[in-house]
């Protein structure tokens, strides 16, 4: 149980129209009160706004505010919570939270708030890391898939599986429990195997379809990639309609990645204009020649950056073998100077100088992610790194107990994955982390939420 009250500034930090300082505990409401000029908060009633002042220690008015008060447990954190709007200056909105802490208020966590709505039972962990995702979506399809997770869709895919996870383990304990029953043989092949396969297939199909929605969600690395001067950090600034990276004629003029994020047909890539990858003796250069190669190497998709206007390189045809089994897509840059000197199949050719070319690049990048019918597309799936991890991980689990069922292995040996694999599904949504996991998720969180 959570005995102590605590207070954080939720809305940023900084000069407007005004701030939200919010409170949350037992005793949330009693603490306000003792600060608060207005009508006594301890009579109103639950859900209502009150227009009075807070007032120091000393009976001086700090700041004229409004107060909403909201009585447990239909609040966010399921505690009694107050949110005091006070005026948007930063030294006020400073001297009212000073002022709560005098009160024996302490200041939360990074993320409590959400914390204690989760302990409370208010939400699961998966409503509780889509409450962030909405708030830092960066396109409206990950709005979509964030909004799912907080009305509890995204948790329902995760129930299922348990609850049909569970109807197996429990047919298992009755068949141990009581042996006269069933059959351990007509057990194995007849209930647990079909049902595990079937389970599997579904898993399949979730992984499949939630590989996508975590692109959508996280953004595609998306690695631009080509030998020095070919117009690679010229793409990056053509693509971003904004002077990002310096552009010269010099070539190895990029030594160091450059990030930055795009928003293309309603995706986000995460761009990386990375160093020229050549032989070189400069030893800064090399640096990042080193990290290009890690670029490339994480990437999710590589954007094969040509000159079109002179002859493949040594450099050039290396390129194309290190990025072959990669999703890429290869651009011939320079269309401009009209003297192509390059032929190569399934390639976009543009000019990042006119622009020309990029628009068909830009349906050509949607096309290779699959992604082009997202206005129709489902997007209750799993987007999250660490809910996939744990599918994964029961998917393993479950493949075990079909080999032990080929190995004619005892029933209640195979009931141990099985339990582990609903176990897995557990931690997705919360219901055996351990306390450091569970302080170690929030902590994420921004202040005040």
């Amino acid at each position: 149980m959570i005995n102590d009250t605590i207070c954080a500034i939720a809305t940023p930090f900084g000069t407007g129209g005004i701030s939200v300082i919010r409170v949350s505990g037992p005793e949330a409401i009693l603490k306000v009160n003792q600060t608060f000029k207005g009508r006594n908060l301890l009579s109103v009633n639950t859900h209502t706004i009150h227009y009075g002042h807070i007032i120091s220690e000393l009976g001086e008015i700090v700041d004229e505010v409004m107060i909403s008060v909201m009585h447990a447990p239909k609040t966010f954190t399921a505690e009694n919570v107050v949110e005091i709007s006070t005026h948007g200056g930063v030294l006020v909105t400073q001297k009212v939270l000073e002022r709560l802490l005098e009160l024996d208020i302490r200041l939360a966590n990074p993320g409590e708030f959400s914390e204690r709505a989760y302990l409370n039972g208010r939400i699961d962990l998966v409503e509780a890391e889509a409450i962030m995702d909405v708030i830092s979506a960066k396109n409206e399809q990950a709005l979509k898939i964030a909004n799912l997770g907080v009305a509890k869709q995204t948790s329902k895919l995760v129930y299922d599986l348990r609850e049909k996870l569970l109807n197996i383990i429990a047919n298992i304990e009755v068949n141990i429990d009581y042996p006269e029953y069933d059959d351990a043989v007509t057990m194995s092949e007849e209930i647990v195997e079909p049902q595990v396969k079937k389970l599997l297939k579904e898993i399949d199909h979730l992984l499949k379809h939630s590989y996508q929605t975590r692109l959508i969600r996280e953004g595609i690395k998306t690695a631009i990639i080509g030998r020095p001067n070919v117009g690679k950090s010229s793409l990056l600034n053509t693509l971003l309609d904004e002077d990002k990276a310096i552009v010269t004629n010099i070539a190895g003029t990029t030594r160091d990645t450059i990030d930055a994020y795009v928003n293309i047909g309603g995706i986000t890539l995460h761009l990386i204009d990375t160093a020229g990858i050549r032989e070189t003796l400069d030893v800064v250069e090399q640096i990042g020649v080193g990290k290009s190669k890690k670029a490339l190497e994480e990437a999710e998709l590589v954007l094969l950056v040509i000159d079109q206007s002179e002859d493949l390189t040594k450099e050039d045809l290396e390129l194309l073998e290190l990025t072959k089994n990669k999703k890429r897509i290869i651009i011939l840059n320079k269309s401009d100077l009209n003297k192509s000197k390059v032929k190569l199949a399934d390639s976009i050719s543009i000019s990042t100088l006119t622009s020309d070319g990029i628009d068909k690049l830009e349906q050509e990048i949607i096309k290779t992610l699959q992604l082009e019918d997202l206005n129709n597309s489902d997007f209750n799936f799993l987007s999250n790194a660490r809910h996939i991890q744990k599918v994964k991980e029961a998917k393993t689990s479950l493949e075990s107990v079909l080999e032990a069922i080929n190995n004619e292995m005892p029933v209640d040996i195979y009931a141990i994955d099985l339990t582990n694999a609903w176990n897995m599904l557990g931690d997705i949504i919360g219901v055996r982390y351990e306390d450091e996991l569970i302080d170690q998720l929030f902590s994420k969180f921004c202040l005040g939420k």
